[in-house]
């Protein structure tokens, strides 16, 4: 409502100027940290003012020649219902001055003005502005929570992080939007890691910004579900499956507004049609499937994927989802050998299928794309280029070749992030992390930024930090905020609700169940027998 450092601006109205005066120099503006921004000597005058100056009080004579003070504020409310209005009336307008209270007025004094009634009369005017700005500020908290929680809750639904709770809270997320049938986009920058690299911090958090209330304002206006953002330079878009004709609209269409404010090229896979919460991440490999396409055209566009047309063949069933668990997984734990011995097992299993060339190279150009996404999760890339990559894959003739050629890249890579990873030791980068949250705990304290701090990947920061300390990044904040309530509780006085914000919760009740739920006591029990 009024942003730290400012003061509430009041707008006066009488048409006498020795009210004027008198209320200009009688009370103490600068002392109470207000601020006279505008006088009129009508109610139309004031009208304008209050167009022009947007002020949070208005100090009104209830009658005067023209437009009178309860027409003003009539219109005055119809358009910010947050504003104040005090009123001063005689003693023979007592009538009009009750019809000022109906309409929503907040207070009136009967002339001839009481300058210290009037004062004690501003300064709960003030009160009731700051308690305004408060609930504000706290339903846009809400609102934003809200927005991070439903991002978080698709992002893990999309990892295949489903568990009973996930399903229970997906149920106010999206009770009803993604029952029937639906299907995502997934649209990623074009090399992204290339201008990762040349982009400072604050320029790559204004372009992504930038792109996401582009895409944000794009999909409302053409009807999709939600839009989030999901790894680095990429986003997830959800449409009703009515839309599914107009894919390759949709795709041309978005393509063109990010390029023409934002100069950025991008690319957009559309998955299959999905139907239920659960198939989030189903949907997401199918998108991420179509744009796979991309690195054979070799340009920006628009990539959908479709069910297979070989004759007799059913791509889903060859594809080796168990081989590209091993790989994945290599890649996480660095271990070098099991890859190499994973890569060879690739090559024998197409060799036993048979497969033709274009299938085989198929296979392993999706392989390679997962294996290096999981890299860039990690950040561990440094100079590597997956279209390099790519390219040099296309260009060879033998199965023999592609998969040397992997077991060289891959293998290589994993020996040099070894050796730069454990440069400095894990337990010292968890031990920051640590002291970051004991330092902090009493904000809003998001694990992203506790990861960034940590130079890691969310994934791999949790990975670390469950090996580390034995808690996952959630439990030990409660644990430390716990303690510190415990501390509080037991060597002070504050009261318990005031306790809950001091330890990060701006909910009191929400702290009374957590902290029950670790000790076994409300926070009042706890006082009482530590007392």
């Amino acid at each position: 409502m009024v942003a730290k450092g400012e003061k509430y601006r009041v707008i006066l109205v009488d048409d006498e100027p020795v009210i004027l005066r008198s209320l200009r120099v009688a009370v103490p503006w600068e002392e109470l940290d207000l601020e006279i921004v505008g006088e009129a000597r009508g109610g139309e005058a004031a009208l304008q003012l209050v167009h022009e100056l947007s002020p949070h009080m208005i100090i009104s004579d209830i009658r005067m020649p023209g437009m009178d003070g309860i027409t003003l504020m009539k219109e005055v409310l119809a358009e910010n219902a947050n504003r104040l209005f005090i009123f001063i009336s005689g003693y023979g307008e007592f009538e009009y001055a009750r019809e000022a209270l109906r309409e929503g007025a907040f207070d009136y004094l009967l002339k001839p003005i009481d300058h210290d009634e009037l004062i004690e009369m501003i300064r709960r005017a003030k009160k009731t502005l700051e308690k305004q700005m408060e609930n504000d500020k706290l339903l846009h908290s809400v609102q934003v929570l809200s927005v991070l929680a439903r991002e978080r809750m698709f992002a893990e639904f999309i990892e295949g992080n489903q568990s009973q709770s996930h399903l229970q809270h997906m149920r106010w997320l999206e009770n009803s939007e993604l029952m029937q049938d639906y299907f995502m986009a997934v649209i990623q920058l074009d090399h992204f890691m290339k201008l990762n690299e040349q982009w400072s911090p604050e320029e790559r958090r204004l372009w992504l910004f930038a792109v996401r209330n582009i895409l944000g304002e794009w999909s409302m206006a053409r009807g999709a579900l939600t839009m989030f953002p999901f790894h680095g330079g990429e986003w997830v878009l959800l449409f009703p499956s009515t839309l599914t004709s107009q894919k390759e609209e949709l795709g041309s269409d978005v393509i063109r507004q990010i390029q023409l404010y934002t100069k950025l090229s991008c690319s957009i896979g559309f998955s299959q049609t999905v139907a239920g919460m659960e198939r989030l991440s189903e949907a997401y490999q199918s998108a991420a499937r179509a744009l796979y396409q991309r690195f054979y055209s070799d340009r920006a566009g628009v990539f959908v994927d479709q069910p297979s047309r070989e004759s007799g063949v059913d791509r889903e069933a060859k594809y080796p989802k168990h081989l590209e668990a091993v790989l994945l997984d290599s890649i996480r734990t660095l271990n070098r050998e099991r890859l190499l011995s994973a890569l060879d097992e690739t090559k024998q299993y197409i060799e036993e299928q048979g497969f033709s060339k274009e299938a085989a190279e198929r296979i392993i150009v999706e392989l390679t794309v997962v294996m290096f996404r999981q890299y860039e999760q990690m950040n561990l890339l440094s100079e590597w280029s997956l279209e390099g990559l790519l390219q040099e894959l296309q260009s060879l003739e033998t199965l023999h070749e592609m998969i040397g050629l992997l077991k060289t890249n891959f293998g290589r890579w994993i020996s040099e992030s070894r050796d730069s990873q454990f440069k400095e030791n894990v337990q010292t980068v968890i031990a920051k992390t640590q002291e970051y949250i004991l330092s902090n705990y009493h904000k809003d304290l998001s694990m992203e930024e506790v990861a960034e701090r940590a130079d890691l990947s969310i994934s791999h920061f949790c990975l670390l930090f469950k090996q580390v300390t034995g808690y996952t990044f959630l439990e030990y904040l409660t644990e430390c905020r716990i303690e510190k309530a415990k501390y509080i509780l037991k060597n002070s006085h504050v009261k318990v609700f005031q306790v809950a914000p001091m330890v990060g919760y701006q909910d009191p009740r929400y702290f009374t169940q957590v902290f029950k739920k670790v000790t076994g006591m409300t926070p009042t029990e706890f006082r009482e027998v530590g007392a």
